[in-house]
């Protein structure tokens, strides 16, 4: 049950870039993570409030910098230039980057089925973005990789202060701290490019108000509270089974909604990448069933 609880939030992310593209188009991507994470940590603040103390602030605004203001920057650059799709698809690569990360800052040797599956990960988005098949907008994709690389980094952050913090305070204040940030930004550069944002408010409807409230209130505060509470009762491997919705919400989102087709050599790609990413963690999990119980 708690792995179909999983799906909900994986669901509600893997939607952003279609929900972006269809309700918020042109809209500055910093304005767009601002909008999404303050208002989101601010209502979770007010259902369970919670104050940092001491050297908490300083740990918890690097990592809202990094998790928040950064990645969803790079969420909504990705959204505004790269199919929808290929944004959910593509974000299944973290696994690799992670293991890379590991391995090479924590010593953490990969298990072998780990790095087979890393690797025809890798050749799978190779052939999936070979540019003579799909032309993709460059700097989506460098916002990918970059967004990629701040998971990595913001999760190992994450979990360093689970010890000493709550998550529920971990994760609200890294909204409220990195959304403060992202507004601080697009405050400066609201100043600076004035035309994107009057033309985002003088031009203001329903459409774009249905689709804030969407990436607001559904996709990071439903989203990120109900990861916090899944966490609670369930493992990190677990967990990860629902991630499989993230990259088909992509998929299913972009197609009602932005009509994006691909051709079937394509779509078997992205399930090959699904499946690798996934892989490792179905091995470990039958392998611990079938292992006796001391």
């Amino acid at each position: 049950m708690n792995v179909l609880l999983a799906m909900i939030p994986a669901f509600f992310w893997g939607s952003t870039y279609a929900v972006t593209q269809y309700t918020l188009p042109d809209w500055p991507p910093i304005l767009l993570g601002a909008l999404r994470a303050l208002p989101a940590g601010l209502l979770l603040f007010a259902i369970k409030p919670t104050f940092p103390i001491g050297k908490q602030w300083r740990q918890l605004a690097l990592l809202g910098t990094i998790n928040i203001a950064v990645f969803f920057s790079l969420i909504f650059v990705m959204a505004l230039t790269l199919p929808s799709a290929i944004s959910g698809v593509g974000m299944m690569t973290l696994p690799v980057f992670a293991m890379l990360y590991h391995w090479i800052f924590r010593q953490r040797t990969p298990a072998a089925i780990q790095a087979l599956c890393g690797a025809l990960l890798i050749l799978l988005a190779w052939w999936l973005f070979d540019p003579s098949e799909i032309t993709l907008n460059p700097i989506g994709l460098m916002a990918m990789l970059a967004a990629v690389i701040c998971i990595v980094i913001g999760s190992d952050i994450t979990q360093s202060l689970g010890s000493s913090m709550h998550w529920w305070q971990v994760l609200t204040w890294q909204l409220i701290l990195g959304g403060s940030v992202l507004s601080l930004v697009a405050t400066v550069h609201a100043v600076m490019e004035p035309l994107p944002y009057l033309t985002a408010i003088g031009q203001f409807n329903l459409h774009n108000l249905l689709g804030l409230v969407w990436v607001i209130v559904l996709n990071t505060a439903l989203g990120y509270g109900l990861y916090v509470w899944l966490l609670q009762r369930m493992t990190v491997v677990e967990f990860t089974f629902g991630g499989i919705a993230n990259p088909i919400a992509g998929i299913v989102f972009g197609l009602l909604l932005l009509g994006e087709q691909f051709s079937p050599l394509q779509y078997s790609l992205m399930f090959g990448m699904i499946m690798m990413s996934l892989l490792p963690q179905i091995v470990q999990q039958l392998r611990q069933r079938k292992s006796p119980r001391v």
